[in-house]
This record gives structure tokens, sequence and C-alpha cells, in this order.
């Protein structure tokens, strides 16, 4: 198919993704975020904790929320040892399991200072009895040698701690980074409104294009903007497993695999008539789709969304990716332009007013 990115997409991408964005610190990522917005929404709407909402026709009462979450997994500094040797807590799902081997950046008033999580060589460890990698037994060595250097360093208890892997290209079309789950996300909705923009098409409703943040914690940061919003409709986009991978089973995790389209939820959260006009968007313009039961929740905003306000029509549209939570998570450019179609044709398919009442 023809791209539906250009170089300026791209490059937003990639300083969107490189820059750092931890659960609880998201702001100068929202900043980029809005700055590449701005030229395709008529205002902004933020909040305390760093909520940021691109809004066109905000004069309308009709209120549609199209939204992804902003945030990515990391640590805290949890104590430093007399020997400089830092142990850590997660903030957000951070695998333990990858931990050992990585570079790490500790962000502080000083700014960044680069560490390693250490682990014992081959060498030394016993065949048949080797610990793993545990949250109790890793740790990140700044090339101290005891406590009062860490700190004299700027490093506290509580600083955060992200992975610097940055974006890149595999194979000519498949995206790899940390925090594509879900920075990914924001750059589809953005990506919507410039198509918006350009193709000049004028929507019957206010859209609120809303990058949310703290998701990784909870769904705190949709639970708040929503309430702020208090939208009529909701469409969620966020990352989905690939269960094509080694050590997966597809009959537990649903049967997904990048390449083959956006995957479209089941699930109580789901309002039935807004997934099926989804569906009956795609099959009209013939984008491929996968789909995936969800089960009691999806794990996603779209929960949030959903449940509050005395209930709001919400579906979720997820983008398959392999390798979640880790530094080379990757997923497949033509879903991701696949998921941007979707959003964009399944907006102009909602009237002005429409309830997706099961009882009309």
């Amino acid at each position: 198919m023809d791209s539906i990115l250009n170089k300026k997409s791209h490059a937003f991408l990639a300083q969107y993704l490189n820059n750092p964005a931890p659960t609880g610190y998201e702001w100068e990522s929202q900043k980029i975020w809005m700055n590449y917005l701005k030229p395709y929404v008529d205002d902004f709407i933020t909040d305390t904790y760093g909520t940021a909402v691109g809004v066109i026709n905000p004069k309308a009462k009709f209120k549609v929320v199209i939204e992804a979450h902003s945030d990515e997994i990391s640590w805290y500094v949890n104590y430093i040892s007399d020997k400089g040797l830092i142990s850590v807590i997660r903030n957000g799902g951070s695998d333990h399991m990858i931990a050992p081997s990585k570079w790490v950046n500790i962000h502080t008033k000083k700014g960044i200072v680069k560490g390693v999580f250490g682990w014992p060589a081959i060498h030394t460890r016993v065949a048949g009895k080797e610990e793993t990698p545990k949250l109790e037994n890793i740790t990140i060595d700044v090339g101290a040698a005891k406590k009062e250097e860490v700190e004299k360093m700027g490093i506290h208890v509580g600083c955060v701690i992200t992975y610097p892997d940055t974006f890149q290209v595999l194979n000519k079309n498949k995206f790899v980074c940390r925090a594509l789950d879900n920075r990914i996300g924001g750059f589809m909705i953005a990506e919507v409104a410039r198509l918006l923009k350009e193709n000049k098409v004028e929507l019957p409703f206010g859209l609120y294009i809303t990058n949310s943040v703290q998701e990784e914690i909870g769904l705190r940061g949709a639970e708040m903007i929503t309430q702020t919003i208090k939208p009529d409709v909701a469409i969620v986009t966020d990352v989905c497993h690939d269960t094509s991978t080694p050590m997966i089973d597809p009959k537990k995790q649903g049967d997904n695999t990048i390449g083959k389209g956006p995957v479209i939820s089941y699930a109580p959260a789901v309002q039935q008539l807004l997934r099926d006009r989804i569906i009956d968007t795609a099959e009209a313009k013939k984008i491929p789709f996968q789909r995936l039961a969800s089960s009691r929740y999806t794990g996603t905003d779209t929960d949030a969304f959903a449940y509050s306000n005395g209930g709001v029509p919400s579906a979720l549209i997820s983008l398959p990716l392999k390798y979640m939570h880790t530094t080379v998570e990757m997923v497949h450019q033509e879903d991701v332009e696949n998921v941007i179609k979707l959003i964009y044709e399944t907006l102009q398919t909602i009237k002005n007013g429409e309830t997706f009442s099961y009882f009309a």
C-alpha cells in the first residue's frame, strides 16, 4: 500500500520515542507531542498530572475522544548500599529478566547519570545452581565505590531510571524501540489529526485527541481526564501481544501477529455497537484486521473511559507488538498505518449526537 507517513511523521516519531517519559514524568514528551499536533488542532487541554488533549471543534457539544497513553515503564532508586550499588523498585511493569547488562539513565537534578545493571560473570556461577535475575538481586553500578560517592552524583532514593535505547528500523518496515508501548499510540492519533486537517475533513462534533499519563500503573491519567472532557464516545488505541513468538501460547493469549492488521477487541468494556461500526468500516475500506477476546477487562485505558461518567460507549483498536516491556519492542509499519486509517475512517462515520444505544 502507499505510505500515509511522510518525512515529518518519521522525524516526529523518532524524536518522540527517543525522549524519555517514565510514568509520573511525562511532561517533556508531552511538549514534543503538542508541538507536533499544534497545526492540526484548534485548542489544547492539559491537567495537573500532565495529560495533554488537542481539540478540534472545541465549541461542539457532542464530544468524541481518540486516546493513547504517553508513559513508559521505568525504575525507581530504592536503596543505595555502603558499596555504592543501587537497588530498585518498579515504576510500572519493568521486567527484571532483561535488566542484567543493560545501560540505564538515572534522572537527577544535576542531569543524567549513566549506570549499568551488572551481573556475575558466567565463570563465577555454578552450573545447575545459577540464580535467575530477580528484583531482589539486580543492582545498578554507577562506577562508585561507596554510598557517599553515589550521593555526590545527585542520586537519591526516588530518582527515576530509564533505558537509553533509541528508535531504529529493522528490515525496512519494522519499528523497534523501548516505549512503543504506547507512545506509538500517541503518534498514531496525532497522525489522524494531521490527515483530517490536510484532507480538509470537517467533523460534526468535537474531537478530543487525548494523550493520557500514568496508564502503566493503573489507567490513572485516563481516569482523571475523562472526568474533565466528559466524552460521548471514546476510541482507545494501545498495543497487544504478537503471539507468534516462542514461549507464548495463542490458545491462552490470543492469535495475533504483526503485519496482519489492527486488532479489534471483544470485552465487556467494549461497547458492541461501536465495535461493530469499526469492523464495518474496516471491511468497507478493505483495511485488514484481527480480533482479540479480552475477557473481564482489557487492561487498557478503554476500561477507564467505558465506566466513567455513567458509562461512555468505548472501543479498543490495538497494535500488535512483539516483546512487550522490553527495550526491543517491535511493530510493523503497515499495521501502524492501518490503525491510523481505521480510526480516521471510523470517525467520519460517527454522526453528531449518536448514542450507540441498544434501545434506540
